[in-house]
């Protein structure tokens, strides 16, 4: 009898889909996007067009534009009008003195009561140094928007390609968990069968029932977490919490990438070279302050109108002109020492901006270099997992034959069973973990932009 149940256990147990699967074996090609399945790059090339930082860091580069617009308009022509209507309700007096037209003071008023003043005004900076080098300034200023453009970018690629791995791992464990599931659901089957027959003890039954919801209550668990997953990604991707997204099963290969060993040149990071275009602002504002201690000289030009009516009607009659041609030159000489302390606060914050980048430098290279033995550990280990993967696949197959031949306990079986489903998850924990530690060495040498290139 104990032998025809254990018989019936084997058929019924999935033996071509559980003894005989593999480890995770993915196609290397990537499906293209079907409806709203997303592969990787699909995700980056969605939140490169849609997340709002995008839109934030164009803002500032148009904003950098006319920053160069507005700073070369200062050496143009600077042109301007005014015109002035007086209604002079009193006149002023004054006294002519005695003896000029008579032996006592006259009382004379002098104007009209209407007045028209019309006046155009133009200059035209010769010579400004302090000018010239805010247009100086208008390039590593562009410069750093365009920058931080740049580095907006590698954020939102490394931040969807960070959550998208998240979303990935979550459904390897609930696609495990099922069949976990499945399986375990099989197994009481026949424990039931076999504990009304009396072969086996009802603590037995118990054990695997509790392990089946033990099950139940992490599939439960890891299906949240998906959403979690899912909403993270969507927010990360600028997409509504209210759109369904499905992820392409194309990350997992057959082999792990060869990743090339990496030469690290700080000039190659968003963060150094917006340490760069600062530095350099900083400098050019050094030298605009010390500019202040040097003289100006502008052209000027004016021309205008001028009438004069004791009517109202005839002030903007009878006009006269009048206009004039010349030089403004503006030497400083002394100004309590203002300009003195403004110069050597530039000094001073070229110094620590110096001192800042020494130290950006000194932590991008350690980043790098954590980031570079991070990587090459994970690669261990997931080459380690892989292996573990075959040699627990090859246990539980020998295993199964064995129970087959009545040799081994079911508790063997399912031992075996369990160590192969854990080393299958442990393969897709350090894979994950594998392409995380290479998306953080690709961040940490500045080519993220190449890496999302190359998905």
């Amino acid at each position: 009898m104990k032998q025809k149940i254990a018989l019936s256990l084997l058929a019924l147990l999935p033996f071509s889909g559980w003894a005989q699967s593999e480890s995770p074996q993915p196609t290397t090609a990537q499906p293209a996007v079907t409806g709203t399945s997303f592969r990787l790059k699909d995700c980056i090339d969605y939140g490169l067009k849609n997340f709002g930082t995008t839109r934030i860091a164009q803002y500032q580069v148009e904003t950098a534009n006319q920053q160069a617009r507005q700073a070369l308009g200062l050496y143009l022509p600077q042109v301007s009008g005014a015109g002035t209507f007086t209604n002079n309700i009193k006149l002023q007096t004054s006294i002519i003195p005695a003896g000029v037209f008579g032996p006592e003071p006259v009382r004379v008023a002098f104007g009209q009561k209407y007045q028209t003043n019309l006046v155009a005004q133009a200059s035209q900076a010769i010579y400004d140094k302090s000018l010239l080098l805010g247009l100086k300034a208008a390039k590593p200023n562009q410069q750093l928007a365009d920058i931080n453009s740049r580095q907006t970018r590698e954020e939102i690629i490394y931040n969807i390609a960070s959550n998208y791995y998240q979303v990935f791992v979550v459904q390897q464990q609930i696609k495990l968990l099922k069949d976990n599931l499945e399986r375990t659901q099989q197994v009481l089957n026949i424990l039931k069968l076999q504990r009304d027959n009396g072969v086996i003890q009802p603590i037995d039954y118990t054990n695997t029932e509790v392990n089946y919801n033990n099950t139940r209550s992490q599939l439960a668990l890891a299906e949240n977490d998906l959403n979690l997953a899912l909403n993270r990604l969507k927010f990360q991707m600028g997409m509504t919490q209210e759109q369904t997204i499905t992820l392409a099963d194309s990350l997992v290969a057959s082999q792990l990438p060869t990743v090339q060993p990496a030469v690290f040149d700080p000039r190659n990071l968003a963060s150094y070279q917006q340490g760069e275009a600062n530095l350099a602002l900083q400098r050019i504002q050094l030298e605009r302050n010390r500019a202040g201690y040097l003289p100006t000289l502008s052209a000027t030009a004016s021309y205008g109108t001028l009438a004069f009516a004791n009517d109202f009607g005839g002030a903007f009659k009878n006009m006269t002109g009048f206009g004039s041609i010349g030089l403004r030159l503006n030497v400083p000489i002394f100004d309590g020492l203002q300009r003195d302390a403004q110069v050597q606060q530039s000094k001073l914050t070229v110094l620590t901006q110096e001192e800042r980048q020494r130290l950006n430098t000194a932590s991008f290279q350690l980043q790098f270099n954590n980031a570079q033995s991070q990587l090459q550990r994970a690669q261990v280990s997931a080459q380690n997992d892989d292996r573990n993967v075959q040699l627990a696949q090859q246990v539980y197959n020998v295993t199964t034959l064995q129970y087959r031949q009545g040799t081994k306990s079911l508790t063997d079986l399912l031992n075996a069973d369990n160590s192969y489903r854990q080393a299958q998850s442990n393969y897709i924990n350090s894979l994950i973990n594998f392409y995380q530690a290479r998306l953080d060495l690709e961040q940490s040498q500045g080519t993220l932009l190449t890496f999302y290139s190359g998905l």
